[in-house]
């Protein structure tokens, strides 16, 4: 066993109204600059839908992640030889037009058109090249189902469902859609680290941030392409690839992230979780239909007194074993296993958690009134976003992994009903705790952890320990020392 901490996240979608004020709060803080103007670390999207990049999802045109080969893992990307070969060419690198080409309005047409008989306009103008262009596209550009025959009905995640069920998801009467935030996942196995060439991205042993040196990127961009979310970018300006890094200088002060501390849905929660750093490629390679069991394994109990001491012996600060106790995502994911991964199959083991929204279901027009299911449990069978797309984008398939998640966040809403509606009867509660395999204190728990969480509560943020951390990176081909089997099949093993 070998002890590692990592800084996790949790987002609940439930509570996700999709106003952006993440999105605009990291542009102003990170990426308002002449070569970061096309970036968004943080983004949200409106599922069903493409994304930002168009079809990042899509890994047969990417190629970002990983893959299992006779019990092995291997970038998807490109071999070993074959990024030496291919070093000065990779075709699976996102082009701009799968972002967006960035533009500004020309306002001095205002101020200087001569006087007439047109109200005169600001032109948009390319951030890139200056001269006026036409917008075509923008990073939210298919919000709240906006087009949706263009953009929401070739998400690659409707690919598992039947064609019935697609055409049925886009009729008037049974539209649905839910935002879906995203910012790096700081994974335990990243694609990106192991496919560059310079060894430039590492892990924070302390903490588990994923980041980019400055200083040794040569701009291969290799890790645009080999990170399946596409949440790195290439400063064109700058001629270096740059990330989310989690707002790290807040952090260390004990302050939350930009994007956390701005968001008007209260949707995130950051903590602490222990993980066992030897079991990592044993996560990485389980079967496609285990792979959240796997990470949740992975992830230990941070009052065991054998894990507090282990977790000592390698070195961990006793302000992150004390934080780790204190953690919300160590509840969300470990202890309530409502917080799911977004795509594990790419089996980057990703630390950024996802409460899955609970999906709205069919009803009928009944004597003049719109009535729905009163059997909570059954609807899920006729929810207007089918079960399967569901566990296309946080199980990997696994439709068992998610009906628990929703039986338990059903079971929640029926708890609070019955208390504060109180229009449910005690059998019917009875079957809501069985049928969602929980307790009325799990539900208090969890009732609290949603709505009532403070600040404090949401944002557990360990001390710094810095002086620790980097008198124990020592050696780069052990275990001990670094956070994870992606880093060492990543830079020093490989090249």
């Amino acid at each position: 066993m070998n002890i590692r901490a990592q800084i996790s996240m949790v987002f609940h979608l439930d509570k996700c109204i999709g106003c952006h004020t993440c999105s605009v709060a990291c542009k102003n803080l990170w990426t308002e600059r002449e070569g970061a103007e096309y970036m968004w670390w943080n983004n949200v999207e409106t599922k069903p839908g493409t994304g930002y990049p168009a079809l990042w999802e899509d890994q047969k045109k990417y190629r970002g992640g990983w893959e299992k080969k006779g019990g092995k893992l291997f970038l998807k990307q490109q071999g070993k030889l074959a990024a030496l070969v291919n070093i000065f060419s990779n075709p699976f690198l996102p082009a701009l037009d799968d972002y967006y080409e960035p533009w500004t309005y020309r306002y001095q047409d205002l101020f200087n058109a001569p006087k007439g008989d047109d109200q005169p306009t600001a032109r948009p103008i390319s951030m890139l090249t200056g001269k006026p262009m036409e917008i075509e596209s923008g990073p939210n550009w298919d919000d709240d189902l906006g087009g949706s025959p263009l953009y929401a009905a070739h998400d690659p995640n409707l690919q598992a469902l039947g064609e019935e069920e697609r055409q049925q998801l886009f009729e008037l009467e049974r539209l649905a859609f839910f935002y879906l935030p995203r910012i790096c996942n700081h994974c335990l196995n990243p694609s990106c680290l192991a496919a560059c060439p310079a060894g430039a991205i590492y892990k924070r042993g302390e903490d588990g941030i994923v980041l980019v040196s400055q200083e040794k990127c040569r701009a291969w961009r290799m890790c645009v392409s080999g990170c399946p979310y596409k949440k790195v970018y290439y400063n064109w300006a700058a001629g270096k690839s740059e990330k989310c890094i989690l707002c790290y200088p807040s952090v260390e002060t004990g302050q939350a992230p930009a994007c956390f501390h701005s968001c008007v849905g209260r949707i995130r929660y950051l903590g602490v979780l222990l993980y066992d750093a030897d079991r990592i490629e044993e996560g990485a390679k389980a079967p496609e239909e285990k792979l959240v069991d796997f990470q949740r394994d992975l992830i230990l109990d941070p009052f065991d007194c054998e894990v507090i001491a282990r977790a000592q012996e390698d070195g961990i600060h006793d302000s992150m074993i004390e934080a780790a106790q204190r953690s919300p995502v160590y509840k969300w994911v470990k202890i309530f296993k409502l917080a799911l991964p977004l795509h594990p199959e790419f089996r980057t083991l990703p630390m950024l958690f996802y409460v899955p929204s609970l999906l709205p279901v069919i009803g009928s027009v009944q004597r003049g009134t719109y009535e729905v299911v009163r059997d909570f449990f059954v609807s899920l069978d006729s929810a207007r976003i089918s079960i399967r797309y569901i566990a296309g984008l946080f199980a990997a398939g696994n439709d068992s992994i998610v009906t628990a998640a929703y039986k338990k966040l059903i079971a929640s809403r029926i708890y609070q009903r019955a208390h504060k509606v109180r229009d449910i009867s005690p059998d019917e509660l009875k079957r809501a705790l069985d049928e969602g395999q929980s307790t009325p204190e799990e539900m208090e728990a969890i009732f609290r952890l949603t709505s009532l969480a403070t600040f404090e509560e949401r944002f557990v943020i360990p001390a710094p320990a810095r002086e620790e951390a980097i008198e124990s990176r020592l050696d780069p081909f052990t275990h001990k020392t670094l956070a994870g089997f992606g880093f060492l099949r990543g830079t020093e093993r490989r090249w």
